[in-house]
């Protein structure tokens, strides 16, 4: 099982509305290297989900349902994603500046590579994060 963080800004896919779909493709990804993430994802997987730009907090959990294929929002056909299905809300929610002042954290993807949209954590981040959040998955 691997673990990840997809990027969402709320006022065009909100955690809210995530939780309202239940299950939703996680599409609209046009770089390469969170690409290759997606395509590295595997069915179980969880994810945090990540509002960017407005809130910039982890505020809940996916788990991935179905593995990469191709996004049909893509016309050049070269890029695919992923479905991923809401499991709970943090417990608290995760603030970017948390994130940033715990030095356990220094080496994540969010803190040095912000602009990512899909990104693998490590399994001690993961511990991390959950704890956090005051969260068990």
């Amino acid at each position: 099982m691997a673990f990840w963080l997809i990027k969402s800004e709320p006022s065009g896919y909100s955690w809210s509305q995530m939780v309202q779909d239940h299950q939703a493709p996680w599409d609209g990804v046009r770089n390469y290297q969170a690409a290759n993430n997606m395509k590295a994802m595997k069915c179980g997987d969880y994810a945090c989900f990540y509002h960017s730009n407005q809130g910039r907090e982890i505020v809940g959990i996916v788990i991935v349902v179905k593995e990469y294929y191709p996004d049909l929002s893509d016309s050049s056909g070269r890029f695919g994603m992923v479905d991923v299905q809401a499991v709970k809300p943090m417990g608290i929610p995760i603030s970017l500046k948390a994130i940033k002042a715990n030095p356990a954290l220094a080496d994540l993807p969010l803190v040095r590579q912000s602009r990512l949209s899909v990104m693998p954590i490590r399994a001690h981040e993961w511990r991390i994060l959950l704890q956090m959040g005051n969260t068990v998955v």
